[in-house]
């Protein structure tokens, strides 16, 4: 089995990536839905949540954990990993590598949520692999949150998008990397600003790809989906149509489950 977790519905971006490369794979995915978002968190508190959370999911005997969240894996993966040190966990980092590599006019951007633009965990990977490039990061309060009550194309958030992509536009990016997971599903918001002068950079397939290398068996399975949520389960399985996830609908094993942790 692969535990995923996340703040809240962000981390099904990474889920359905895992779903498709490993379609037999035994699945259970969190939402800590009662304390999202995280991303205006104080990193104390993200850490708290990340080490009970993660602690459940190996008590299930997961075989992979997936820090399916930019904020709790710059915050915190490298206490899980010290906790559970005979687990691989992935984490989920912006893609500020493949975003400098595939860039043309040396300008990238990184949209990310207040925690994960300030964090040194950014910093760092900015320094290893963007030393040439001109990075630009952009806070983006308030979309997470956007996300999680699926409000996700009206009006005054596609002015609000549009305000903030195109002047990066206009300083020459080329790359526009989403920096965290609920950012996924603004994508169809955000990809007509773009046009043809930059691209979206997103990482929940290279997930994947790492989940499929690390799962000790990773076709082995029922393809079972269990769903848990530490506030409002059902309103985790009754958002996966309105994401365009309603394919993972008959993987659930049984209604989505609150599980106070």
């Amino acid at each position: 089995m692969i535990g995923i977790f996340d703040s809240g519905l962000g981390g099904l971006s990474v889920l359905a990536a895992i779903a498709r490369a490993l379609p037999q794979a035994d699945l259970v995915y969190f939402a800590d839905t009662a304390h999202v978002p995280y991303g205006s968190r104080s990193d104390e508190f993200i850490r708290s949540r990340v080490l009970a959370i993660g602690g459940h999911l190996a008590a299930m005997r997961c075989d992979v954990i997936v820090v399916a969240c930019n904020t709790a894996t710059a915050a915190a993966v490298s206490a899980l990993r010290s906790q559970h040190a005979d687990i691989p966990i992935v984490g989920v980092e912006p893609g500020v590598k493949p975003a400098v590599a595939a860039s043309k006019s040396r300008h990238i951007a990184v949209l990310a949520t207040e925690s994960t633009a300030r964090s040194e965990r950014l910093a760092r990977l900015i320094r290893d692999h963007a030393d040439s490039v001109n990075v630009h990061i952009e806070p983006c309060p308030g979309w997470a949150t956007r996300v999680e009550r699926l409000h996700l194309d009206d009006p005054v958030f596609m002015a609000e998008a549009a305000a903030k992509i195109l002047p990066l536009l206009e300083r020459g990016i080329d790359q526009l990397v989403l920096g965290c997971t609920h950012y996924s599903f603004l994508a169809p918001v955000l990809k007509p600003l773009l046009s043809s002068r930059a691209e979206l950079v997103d990482v929940a397939d290279a997930v994947a790809q790492q989940v499929s290398r690390l799962a000790m068996r990773p076709n082995a399975g029922d393809a079972r989906l269990l769903l848990f949520a530490s506030a409002n389960a059902e309103d985790l399985q009754a958002a996966l149509p309105r994401l365009g996830l309603d394919w993972l609908t008959p993987r659930i094993a049984h209604p989505a489950q609150n599980l106070v942790l």
